[in-house]
């Protein structure tokens, strides 16, 4: 009897407890800052925030359309945007509660200010059910369709304890969904910013009716060291997520179309790619900065995509049948080639799926 009293008493302190986790917030998150590139939506307070100096993030810039053949590991309907930037770099994520009585529109229209005076481009914005996937869901939810939190940023990243300011903030159930996906050139970045409103209950229901903002950034800075080192996973995720990847291991003298030897490594690892999946057929396809005539650069990128193709099959037993070669010249730039940075971002082999 009296270890039903304790264990009874014990889980109503437990439950006590967590209903106290989840409170409207006074101040930021210990450790948190805003991010230098763009100021918070006033009044606002930083309940979650995760970055890491290197790492990958998927960038919407088009609907999210489903692929009802294949479903997440919890049981959703795929959905993955129809066209996306596949960036890699500094990441910074930064979760706030904003104001109460502040819609998603007036916050991302907020920081849709912010990017346009920051000489920045818009590349794309939607709403509720126009975003594609299931406008009522955050990043957690089973046995439906994945949610554009989802893509973004799924449950399992989440470090946040549960029933915590954070953890709710991006785990409960929304409406009124709005999200903006942005470039600031100057900056080298990227920048995304998914608002909605919760529907929070049980440990979360202090939350609930509240705004919130998730904004993610992507760095460039730092980038071309590392980037050289993507493997063969690295490369299956990215084009399972988005149909490409971009490489900068692949490296040529200047104005000259052969590989140099110091791409062994990324040759490698594409021709590990086509054989874990026998099935998968790739474009190369050659990308230049702007020094020089745009017709010279075609023709100069698809030479050098030839010459990867070529190594490839000469060298590492590659099929010539499920690869061409496309140089486009400086026709898709992911960088401004205003600076050195830029133009080196520019300088790449992309494989696409097709």
């Amino acid at each position: 009897m009296l270890r039903t009293i304790l264990t009874t008493l014990t889980l109503c302190l437990f439950t006590a407890g967590a209903w106290a986790d989840a409170t409207v917030p006074t101040k930021d998150q210990d450790g948190a800052r805003d991010h230098p590139l763009l100021k918070r939506y006033e009044g606002s307070f930083i309940v979650a925030h995760d970055g890491k100096a290197f790492d990958e993030f998927v960038l919407p810039v088009a609907p999210l359309k489903a692929d009802r053949e294949r479903r997440d590991q919890h049981n959703n309907i795929w959905f993955a945007p129809e066209q996306a930037l596949a960036l890699e770099g500094r990441t910074t994520r930064l979760v706030y509660l904003v104001p109460e009585g502040r819609s998603p529109l007036e916050v991302v229209s907020n920081y849709q200010d912010e990017v346009e005076a920051a000489d920045g481009k818009v590349l794309f914005v939607c709403k509720r059910e126009e975003c594609g996937g299931d406008p009522g869901r955050s990043s957690e939810g089973g046995g439906g369709q994945m949610s554009l939190a989802m893509v973004l940023y799924p449950k399992e990243r989440i470090n946040e304890p549960d029933f915590s300011n954070g953890n709710c903030a991006m785990t409960e159930r929304i409406k009124d969904q709005r999200y903006l996906a942005a470039e600031l050139p100057q900056q080298q970045a990227h920048v995304s910013v998914l608002a909605y409103i919760l529907k929070a209950d049980n440990y979360c229901k202090a939350l609930d009716g509240r705004t919130v903002a998730i904004v993610d950034f992507v760095e460039a800075k730092g980038r071309e060291q590392k980037m050289v080192k993507v493997d063969a996973a690295q490369m299956a995720r990215s084009i399972a997520a988005t149909g490409r990847i971009a490489l900068y291991g692949i490296l040529f003298d200047v104005d000259k179309a052969t590989v140099k030897p110091e791409s062994t490594p990324a040759l490698t690892e594409i021709a590990a790619l086509l054989k874990a999946d026998p099935a998968l057929k790739l474009l190369v396809v050659g990308h230049t900065d702007t020094a020089g005539a745009f017709d010279y650069n075609r023709q100069l990128s698809q030479r050098r995509a030839d010459a990867v193709v070529a190594a490839l099959v000469r060298d590492h037993q590659a099929d010539k049948a499920r690869l061409l070669p496309v140089g486009v010249s400086f026709a898709a730039p992911v960088a401004s080639n205003a600076s050195e940075e830029g133009r080196a971002q520019n300088r790449r082999v992309e494989l696409v799926q097709y």
